[in-house]
């Protein structure tokens, strides 16, 4: 064949390819969700190691298939409730209490989660019309199957050990058992939780009932469409037609995970696998009710919190380097998980030079010494991800816990008073107890955990000698400036210009935090060089803004106003609320104010996000009051009151309002107001009563109480819980303050009474 000839067709294929490859999908489409079933045909091996996942078991319908407890007309007992658990034909069913406090049979129509609990789901409010992929009020049963051991549980509150009452919101037919509330958007595909406050009925819809493939990959239907073309090349707009997880960059594959892994709140629920986790979630701090001073977990915080703190994660681990993406297990058995990367040296670290223990036991595993477990739900293990290295000697300093002294304070059992030891079941039972309560038992518990501290820390010191790994990390001045001690503030300043290694991001925005909460001035000096940082992570910034709350508003309106218009949603949000909390916002010329007052806009619908809860048609009322929008914020008071009827604040708040605006009002109209507020008050009593008995240590929720009853002339109420706020808190001023006014002003009637009698 000719040269010639040869050339042209060479050309002519070049050309195809070329033209094949151009030709491309244009730039601005939305997949839509397809399904699994769309995926199997090609994806064989990642969906039979999907089946029985924990994602494939998130949640079902109720069958004869998915329902694991013991439903043979068995009774179970707790809190003195027999309930009884049976069939009725092919419907499960449960005899319990309802939200009248009379007993009822209820039909179990989900099941959910599988390990180490199984709960059970019952459907309210459905009306005959719904259509029937749409679910109605679902409220979670805390009757529980243990399905390791093989019995009926009740899953109490953490720390509630009386029976709840019905009105009560932790009653299984409360708003914190409601599955679209706390548990649905991560244990289904594509929710839309569709609540309408008018109706105060739900309308919630999925793509699929559990935790299924477009979860994690973002709707499927492009992909299905780009996989069926007869081409050689995927589309060069839109790649494989999914969230790119498996690029170099771990970020996009992390926080693809994390919205369902993380303690945080919601700031836009568009959120797609691949996107930014920052641009869509508030991520929460290292609270001191949910961590520790070193950022070990206290309470649950499902993971992401923890792993952003360790050394892995900012040497660029994901989390399919240890966990298979499918079926969610780990890659390797034992310490084989983390000695597949951590190979510096031929047993180095798996060996007893390294960890001091026999081959074989808890102390020699990997886990047990840098992934210490605390259970939740009283029997779910879950693991601290933060992967630090045990610091018996912050123990000994600071007294946060460290993962040798979770072992071995078992060994001083036999010092307790009988009954003790049988309540503390593990490391986290004795801190719990330490923390809760202030009797001598308590003191002795934590004398006993102060000498296991002290007996781990030498015994690290004589093992590892010089080359033991003490850093001064974050935590020292962060417990030194929450214990008010002197000189604090500096080193609590310094670690906000720390790098990672000693002051990951999520502890840099913490330190931030309570600089600006405390008021300290030089923290606005610190806030404003984290804002001139353009490499700065988003949470740090979004807490370099809250900082400025206490700052002069000329300030603010120099430093934050322009920030409304930040491309970081996040950022605009914290902006917009810091300039309507500082006061910024009344000394705004006319066009500026109209732009935070539209950009505010944007605030209540993420604040609408959680329309079925009370707190978030309060939040935007109190915002609203802010800008001077009386009459809308009446409205939103209004709705959040018949939204959440049993919830504190808005009737406190809306009374407020009222009184403030009768003195301007006046006559007739004044006088409604007032009556209006005194019947809010009065309506508010009883529950601020209740918050007080459930929450004994609370010192701001007595102090509201005292508050209140002091507002509905009950002085000798009022003296009693603010006292109880002052004795619990003492630092805190307006609790003495308080206390202070209320008993001048009965010690000034009573004098004054006297002369009336005179």
């Amino acid at each position: 064949m000719a040269p010639l000839v040869i050339g042209g067709i060479i050309l002519l294929i070049g050309g195809l390819v070329f033209a094949d490859y151009w030709v491309a999908e244009p730039l601005g489409l939305t997949p839509t969700f397809v399904g699994r079933e769309a995926c199997i045909d090609c994806h064989q091996e990642e969906s039979e190691l999907y089946q029985g996942s924990d994602h494939d078991l998130a949640m079902d319908i109720a069958t004869d298939e998915t329902v694991l407890g013991d439903f043979n007309d068995v009774t179970f007992e707790h809190d003195g409730l027999v309930n009884r658990l049976y069939r009725d034909g092919k419907r499960f069913m449960v005899r319990t209490e309802g939200e009248d406090g009379e007993m009822h049979d209820f039909e179990v129509k989900y099941v959910f989660g599988v390990r180490p609990l199984q709960n059970y789901m019952v459907e309210f409010d459905r009306t005959p019309d719904q259509p029937d992929d749409e679910v109605a009020r679902v409220q979670v049963l805390r009757i529980t199957w243990d399905t390791i051991n093989k019995e009926w549980f009740y899953l109490r509150p953490p720390d509630v050990d009386d029976k709840l009452a019905p009105d009560d919101p932790l009653h299984w037919t409360g708003i914190a058992q409601r599955w679209q509330t706390m548990c649905a958007e991560c244990h289904s595909t594509n929710l839309k939780e569709k609540f309408n406050p008018e109706t105060l009925t739900y309308h919630t819809t999925f793509s699929e009932i559990d935790v299924s493939c477009e979860a994690c990959h973002g709707a499927g239907s492009l992909h299905v469409e780009l996989a069926n073309r007869k081409s050689i090349f995927w589309d060069r707009n839109y790649g494989y037609g999914l969230a790119k997880l498996k690029g170099e960059d771990p970020h996009p594959q992390i926080e693809t995970c994390a919205p369902c892994h993380s303690r945080r709140g919601v700031i836009d629920d568009t959120f797609k696998p691949g996107d930014s986790f920052h641009d869509f979630y508030r991520l929460e701090q290292l609270q001191s009710s949910t961590y520790y001073d070193d950022g070990q977990i206290k309470d649950e915080v499902y993971v992401y919190g923890s792993f952003i703190q360790s050394k892995m994660y900012h040497q660029g681990i994901r989390c399919t380097d240890c966990h298979d993406p499918h079926s969610l297990k780990l890659k390797y058995e034992g310490n084989e998980t983390c000695t597949s990367c951590h190979q510096h040296a031929a047993g180095k670290y798996d060996v007893p030079s390294h960890h001091h223990h026999e081959p074989g036991t808890p102390g020699s595993m990997c886990v047990d010494c840098h992934m210490p477990e605390t259970s939740y739900m009283m029997i779910d293990p879950r693991r601290d991800h933060s992967m630090r290295v045990p610091r018996p000697d912050l123990s000994v300093k600071i007294g946060t816990p460290n993962a040798c002294s979770g072992c071995h304070v078992a060994d001083r059992k036999e010092k307790l008073p009988e009954g003790v030891a049988e309540k503390l079941h593990e490391y986290s039972d004795w801190l719990w107890l330490v923390e809760r309560d202030d009797d001598a038992t308590a003191d002795q518990v934590a004398q006993l955990i102060a000498e296991t501290d002290q007996w781990c820390d030498e015994a690290c010191e004589k093992w590892y000698g010089e080359e033991r790994l003490t850093p001064k990390v974050f935590a020292e001045p962060l417990a030194a400036f929450r214990r008010g001690e002197p000189g604090s503030v500096a080193e609590l300043l310094r670690v906000v210009s720390q790098p990672n290694e000693l002051a990951p991001e999520i502890a840099r925005a913490t330190a931030l935090t309570e600089l600006g909460l405390a008021g300290v001035p030089e923290a606005v000096d610190k806030a404003k060089e984290i804002l001139a940082n353009e490499s700065e992570h988003l949470i740090v910034k979004a807490a370099a803004i809250g900082v400025y709350q206490n700052a002069p508003p000329s300030q603010v309106i120099r430093d934050i106003v322009p920030l409304i218009e930040s491309p970081s949603k996040l950022l605009r949000h914290e902006a917009i609320r810091v300039t309507l909390d500082s006061g910024a916002f009344a000394q705004l010329a006319g066009s500026k104010r109209t732009q935070v007052q539209f950009a505010a806009n944007e605030v209540r619908d993420t604040m609408m996000i959680t329309s079925d809860r009370g707190g978030a048609h309060m939040a935007w009322a109190t915002m609203l009051e802010q800008q001077g929008r009386y009459r809308e914020a009446i409205d939103y008071y209004e709705m959040a009151i018949r939204v959440e009827p049993n919830s504190t604040g808005p009737r406190s708040n809306l009374a407020t309002l009222l009184e403030n605006m009768a003195s301007q009002a006046g006559g007739e109209a004044g006088e409604n107001m007032r009556k209006r507020a005194a019947e809010l008050r009065k309506a508010e009593l009883p529950l601020l009563a209740r918050d007080a008995r459930l929450a004994p240590k609370n010192a701001f929720v007595q102090y509201r109480f005292g508050l209140s009853s002091y507002l509905n002339g009950d002085y000798d109420q009022a003296v009693d819980s603010i006292q109880k706020a002052v004795d619990l808190d003492p630092d805190t001023e307006i609790f003495q303050t308080a206390l202070r006014l209320l008993k001048e002003k009965i010690e000034s009637e009573k004098i004054e009474s006297g002369k009336n009698e005179e």
